[in-house]
């Protein structure tokens, strides 16, 4: 019998070491990337015109970055590679796809999902403002084209994320006018057991916040966010620490509260959801092997939760055995059972990460009422509360049909937690009780029209 059909959705550290994983035992795949070159956006590849070293670009993880990048490389004649391409659909064991205008679509008899995922906001009074950016934004700005978004630069929110954009920036010659984290000393103090499970990865995060504190760029912890302010674009950013009200002046603003899992695809192929109390967001279900609920739908890397880049290439090559074996290769027992220990002290790690640097969810009930919520459909704070009042909305969907939350170009991907954290506060519901905004196709914009798919 011929070979099964294979697609990767995804081609950042989970998806190339799931199709590394599956041309070891001789099965072709075909990988779909939005992105024009492999890496995902930990491992970004610059434009070819575009040339600084790798330690300049990656720093600790050059290494990594280079092996990934080499691995997509000898890739190149084993798998079918479409960059620059947007899955936007699934349905019926197919896979909707656009590139360059043009539609397609993809069967498969098994879809590995490794969509990777985005920056976690929290809505400011200015969020909006020209010269406000996520902090992966951020990071793309400098990795990608080598360029700061400000001459004068404020990084607000909280995660590992922020410490190391910061050092990126500043070891880049950038002016970080101040970190400033949600988290407390407390809480990464009482986060340290679970830490130590990864000890390399901890001395390197000590080591970022020992390098910004040696090169004079302040950082303070237990801020309470204000607002964003400025005429035309961002000129301050307004906090409160220890009840003392602060500002600093600015002319960009990197903001970022942790991730959030790009589970659109997951949902529309019909995987079923958990709600994971840690990080306080729905995530897709899947087995020990990546498998979830939906037959021949796995999942690999943050779009399954997030864990990280190392955790992301383990759980790719994981994903890759497994559906090799499900074809009828043998499986490599002794690797997989290797992959699974590593697997555990990731996530014991992760678990300490998400106590030190928690979602500040008890901020959203005090945002002021003109906040924007929604930017897409430009919903504000006062608008969405008056409508769960009038309406009695208890549900997240509800809430979307009454106010078109969610219903955006983003489709909820900036606000839709957020929302949930709003709607669950307001009615004083556990955040897990209002469900989660339900994906809808497109998962993101596309050009309209375009000529039927063959």
């Amino acid at each position: 019998m011929a070979d099964p059909s294979i697609v990767i959705v995804g081609a950042g550290p989970a998806g190339i070491r799931a199709a590394d994983a599956l041309a070891r035992h001789q099965l072709r795949t075909v990988l779909i990337d939005e992105a024009p070159k492999g890496g995902g956006q930990i491992y970004r590849q610059p434009p070819d015109a575009f040339q600084r070293p790798y330690s300049a670009r990656y720093g600790f993880e050059a290494a990594k970055a280079r092996a990934i990048h080499r691995t997509m490389e000898r890739l190149a004649s084993t798998v079918d590679y479409r960059p620059s391409t947007l899955a936007w659909n699934v349905w019926n064991r197919q896979l909707d796809v656009l590139c360059a205008g043009r539609p397609d679509r993809v069967p498969f008899d098994f879809l590995v999902i490794a969509t990777g995922a985005t920056d976690r906001v929290l809505p400011l009074p200015g969020w909006t403002l020209p010269g406000v950016y996520t902090l992966g934004g951020a990071q793309i700005a400098l990795k990608y084209q080598g360029c700061a978004i400000g001459h004068r630069i404020v990084l607000l929110g909280t995660g590992p994320l922020l410490y190391l954009v910061a050092y990126q920036y500043a070891k880049a010659g950038a002016c970080i006018a101040a970190v400033l984290d949600t988290s407390t000393a407390a809480a990464k103090r009482r986060a340290l057991s679970g830490l130590a499970a990864r000890p390399r990865t901890l001395a390197k995060g000590l080591y970022y916040r020992a390098w910004l504190a040696a090169h004079g760029v302040g950082v303070e912890e237990g801020v309470e966010p204000g607002s964003i302010a400025g005429t035309g674009a961002v000129s301050q950013v307004s906090y409160r620490r220890k009840g003392a009200e602060k500002t600093i002046q600015c002319d960009a603003v990197g903001l970022g509260f942790g991730l959030r899992s790009e589970t659109q695809l997951a949902d529309l192929a019909g995987c079923r959801f958990r709600f994971d109390a840690d990080s306080r967001q729905w995530l897709p279900e899947c087995n020990t092997d990546g498998e979830s609920s939906a037959s021949g739908i796995y999942l690999a890397g943050d779009g399954a939760g997030i864990e990280g880049a190392d955790a992301a290439e383990l759980w790719g090559e994981r994903v890759g055995l497994a559906i090799a074996a499900r074809c009828g290769r043998p499986r490599d027992s002794a690797r997989i059972a290797a992959i699974d220990r590593q697997l555990a002290r990731l996530a014991r790690f992760r678990a300490g990460l998400e106590r030190a640097f928690p979602f500040p969810a008890q901020h959203v009930s005090a945002l002021s009422a003109d906040t924007i919520l929604c930017r897409c459909e430009s919903i504000r704070v006062g608008e969405a509360s008056a409508a769960i009042r009038d309406f009695k909305v208890g549900e997240m969907n509800r809430m979307k049909a009454i106010t078109r939350v969610g219903m955006g170009r983003c489709q909820g991907r900036m606000c839709g937690l957020v929302a949930a954290e709003l709607l669950a506060a307001q009615t004083r519901q556990d955040i897990a009780a209002v469900g989660r905004l339900r994906g809808q196709p497109p998962v993101k914009p596309m050009p309209m029209p375009w000529s039927s798919p063959p």
